[in-house]
């Protein structure tokens, strides 16, 4: 299976927090999963770090980098598709960041981890 993590769900993880369900945490580490980060996460972070709304152990490039490397996990690029889908969305998002990550999990067809029950609306298969 090919599962898109939310940028919450990714920082979960890195981190170990118990709040990540064992569900969720069962799914990224299974061996036959392929698991992604999207650029709308990074992107999320880079701006949340630089304001002061979210704190990492080192620069985003840097965290980013480790932890996608150590993981085995793929970044997702933003292209053209996903941002034609963003468009067509209803807005059951306001965040921008979720809406981008709504839009690439529906083109790319990945399940998605995350514990917004929001997601759902847009017909995403969602595990939390």
């Amino acid at each position: 299976m090919r599962v898109l993590l939310d940028t919450q769900a990714f920082l979960w993880w890195v981190a170990a927090d118990p709040r990540l369900p064992r569900k969720s945490r069962d799914v990224i580490r299974a061996p036959a999963n392929d698991c992604l980060l999207s650029m709308a996460s990074v992107w999320e972070m880079a701006i949340k770090s630089a304001i002061g709304k979210l704190r990492l152990d080192r620069p985003v490039r840097p965290f980013v980098r480790h932890h996608v490397s150590v993981n085995e996990f793929e970044l997702l690029d933003i292209g053209l598709a996903h941002l034609g889908k963003l468009g067509d969305l209803p807005f059951h998002h306001r965040d921008p960041f979720d809406r981008l990550i709504a839009a690439q999990a529906l083109v790319e067809d990945l399940a998605l981890v995350s514990s917004d029950r929001t997601f759902a609306r847009y017909g995403l298969r969602r595990i939390f």
